[in-house]
């Protein structure tokens, strides 16, 4: 996604699809949500200052070493993405987060852009320390994963500008249609455990279709080949301000609260939390979500595998 020209601007709109953004409210530099304006860039993260007791609770050998290694998905807004400036460093919510919690905790962050797909096996051999990539908490990846969270997003729906419809509140309203999610997500895990709905209320199955990169899906959406995109809510929320995007969001489906992945019975996950709730507590966590317009996705404090709850938002 590097903007350079006019048209790359309207070109690079395409790929704001990401695995989790301004809902109603504006950017950081007072811009509204989905103008074509500068990705927000106010340093919300720079004050902030280690905390010995948060640092205190890691394991020696990273207190001594003081980095940590960081698999990161890039995907799009507001989550991670690529801005399109000259240096085109990552930028984003996950990013804001983990910066702030390395700063906490006094470590150096040894940062790689990972597949979404890829981080929680490498996390599993121990290539990384941590993983972001807006993985959401479910009971399949606590077998193997440890999560720290830091936001609640979820799952939604997204159709092309011109389409009729106007909220999806059940599977049972995608039946006959193609949807497109993105490859080992929780919206692919969602729609292939359900696919027995059509059949049961006498409808044709929906058709799953998985892609690898975001914006493949958004372009397969706009050129008619899918009818419906299933992504988070903060994503789809964004993509649907951006007017070259074309789409609208249907709706928040289900929430689910998202975090640090971790290997399971990693020692880092108690510094992680303490150090959360420190970003919590000291309003640090709530200027990054005003940043990224994601205020609606705070936690009140960060847990440690909390069981999966999937839940409508109106339930929380």
């Amino acid at each position: 996604m590097r903007i350079r020209t006019p048209a790359a601007v309207a070109a690079a709109v395409l790929p704001l699809l990401a695995l989790t953004a301004c809902g109603s409210g504006g950017t950081a530099d007072g811009q509204p949500a989905g103008a074509a304006s500068a990705v927000p860039t106010a340093d919300v993260v720079g004050a902030v200052h280690k905390d010995p007791d948060a640092a205190g609770l890691l394991p020696a050998e990273v207190r001594e070493r003081g980095t940590l290694r960081l698999a990161t998905s890039i995907g799009s807004p507001p989550s991670a993405f690529h801005p399109g400036t000259e240096s085109n460093a990552p930028a984003g919510q996950d990013i804001d987060i983990a910066d702030a919690v390395g700063r906490v905790l006094g470590v150096r962050l040894e940062r790689q852009e990972a597949s979404f797909e890829a981080i929680l096996p490498a996390l599993e051999s121990g290539k990384f320390d941590f993983g972001t990539g807006n993985f959401g908490v479910t009971e399949e990846r606590l077998k193997t994963i440890d999560f720290v969270t830091y936001i609640n997003d979820g799952q939604g729906f997204s159709v092309r500008r011109d389409d009729g419809q106007k909220k999806i509140t059940s599977l049972e309203q995608l039946c006959g249609k193609t949807v497109g999610v993105g490859a080992g997500t929780t919206f692919e895990t969602t729609l292939e455990e359900n696919k027995k709905v059509c059949a049961a209320s006498g409808e044709e199955p929906y058709d799953v279709k998985v892609y690898a990169e975001n914006a493949a899906a958004l372009t397969s959406l706009q050129q008619r080949r899918i009818d419906v995109i299933m992504s988070t809510i903060n994503g789809l929320r964004y993509q649907a301000a951006q007017p070259a995007a074309g789409v609208k969001f249907l709706g928040e489906f289900a929430r689910l609260d998202v975090g640090f992945a971790l290997k399971k019975g990693s020692p880092l996950a108690k510094a992680f939390q303490a150090a959360v709730n420190k970003l919590i507590e000291d309003g640090t966590y709530d200027r990054i979500l005003k940043k990224w317009g994601t205020q609606e996705s705070a936690l009140t404090e960060s847990r440690i595998s909390p069981p999966e709850v999937r839940a409508p938002r109106e339930r929380r």
